[in-house]
């Protein structure tokens, strides 16, 4: 007998892009960029852009942006990525936004990360801001 298909998902119509449909992961320059891509992909984070800052600030080298589907999940993200830093020698990375989790800030020096609720990221559209002559790096070659 033939599985029969549902004719709508639960979890609304963008629910299969997180079980292997979604687009291909941004790719690092550097092992820190690459082990923080590598856990977001992991922990299921949604909407990943990496955007290239050198030259364009002092602040930082590279901003990771992505998104969580809910509070808990940006937490847990945030979580996972600062125990990453730890392993990778920088455990005295900062973080802004944990108790609330709509907005989850982390400086780790030369790579900056943002995680946001979808609706806050929508909001403050932050993408858009860098993206005035800036290299993003969205998917692998």
């Amino acid at each position: 007998m033939d599985p029969i298909e549902p004719l709508h998902s639960e979890d609304g119509p963008d629910s299969n892009l997180a079980f292997g449909d979604s687009a291909p992961r941004p790719v690092g320059s550097t092992p820190l960029e690459e082990a923080l891509l590598s856990r977001l992909d992991e922990d299921k984070a949604q909407d990943l852009v990496l955007i290239d800052l050198k030259g364009k600030s002092a602040m930082a080298d590279t901003m990771i942006v992505a998104s969580g589907r809910s509070h808990r999940h940006v937490g847990a993200i945030a979580d996972h990525l600062l125990r990453t830093l730890k392993e990778q020698g920088l455990g005295k990375a900062k973080v802004e936004g944990l108790p609330h989790c709509d907005w989850v800030l982390i400086d780790a020096g030369d790579v900056i990360v943002h995680l946001f609720r979808p609706e806050v990221r929508t909001f403050y559209n932050i993408e858009k801001i860098w993206a005035v002559d800036s290299a993003h790096r969205t998917a692998r070659d």
